[in-house]
């Protein structure tokens, strides 16, 4: 069976809210919304698909955009790989130039809308940030810690993962709560890294699972109302990630690392051809910096997760 390659915009306004469009009820998945597009013709590039879709279909001409996720789902009649691209400024007002209804939603209530299956990993994509800072994982001083941890909030972080080690077991819990309650006070969300107990204990938004915890994981059901992710270094545990449920992924290590500088890396290449076609955001971890944000939605990732390159004060060897 062929693959149907289809260019796929997600036009997201100034205040945050997306486009759908409802698809015919006479075409495949019929009745549902989606995000608009169109079938990459032959001799097109994605791009140039991408502007003829959405002039025929909205009358607009697209101007700031990137790559958001690549992602192959197979229905029972037939195979669709959604090239989605996260589209930020374009000319003129979206329109149904075919007839077919359009409704700006907010992120959040994306979740409620009936879509094609294959547009759920559109959705995660679309409700995470393009940067996961991962706190430094021993702490010699707590005021200190979250002082930091408060400098990385005011310059725009809004996802965390609480990896902290070392720590006995009332001081971890006091320190993981007060991070997230300083995640809340900036509408940021703090994943625990470590046992579901405390997760739940500490009122964390989601869990972030190591290798050990995803390959012990039963069931998805157990971390109802969590943001769940897992840290994945080969194309067998990212299967696993997604096998399992989770909501993303983070792949390492890309690059080299001071922490772990004698590490096999991926590298860029093959960072692309894990996640390509993947219906799982996947951030690239190791070695990242700002600067290499565009870099790796280039490579397919979400964007970036880091320890040293993220972290606004000194990091304790």
């Amino acid at each position: 069976m062929s693959v149907l390659h289809v260019a796929v915009g997600v036009l997201q306004g100034a205040d945050g809210r997306v486009l759908l469009a409802r698809r015919k009820t006479d075409s495949h998945q019929g009745g549902l919304w989606e995000f608009p597009g169109g079938k990459v013709e032959p001799g097109e590039s994605v791009r140039q698909a991408l502007a003829r879709e959405l002039d025929e279909e909205l009358g607009i001409s697209i101007r700031d955009f990137r790559p958001l996720i690549r992602v192959a789902h197979d229905y029972e009649d037939r195979k669709v790989l959604l090239d989605t691209w996260l589209i930020t400024a374009w000319r003129g007002e979206p329109q149904g130039r075919e007839n077919q209804p359009l409704s700006w939603v907010a992120v959040n209530e994306l979740a409620r809308c009936p879509m094609p299956a294959a547009d759920r990993p559109i959705v995660t994509a679309i409700g995470l940030p393009p940067v996961c800072l991962i706190t430094p994982p021993s702490v010699p001083d707590a005021r200190a810690f979250l002082d930091d941890l408060r400098a990385a909030l005011d310059g725009g972080i809004s996802l965390v993962q609480f990896r902290v080690f070392g720590l006995e077991d009332q001081a971890l819990a006091d320190l993981a709560l007060a991070a997230r309650r300083l995640c809340d006070r900036y509408g940021a969300r703090m994943l625990l890294n470590g046992p579901l107990e405390l997760a739940r204990r500490t009122g964390a938004h989601g869990l972030h699972l190591d290798r050990r915890r995803l390959a012990a994981m039963k069931s998805r059901d157990d971390y109802s109302g969590l943001l769940l992710g897992a840290s994945c270094h080969d194309a067998r545990e990212l299967a696993l990630a997604r096998d399992k449920g989770v909501d993303f992924a983070l792949l390492s290590p890309v690059l080299p690392t001071a922490s772990h500088p004698d590490a096999e890396v991926l590298g860029w290449k093959r960072f692309s051809e894990l996640v390509d076609g993947l219906p799982l955001p996947v951030y690239a971890l190791g070695g990242m910096q700002p600067s290499l944000l565009a870099r790796s939605w280039q490579a397919g990732a979400q964007g970036i997760a880091g320890i040293r390159g993220l972290w606004p004060g000194i990091i304790p060897d």
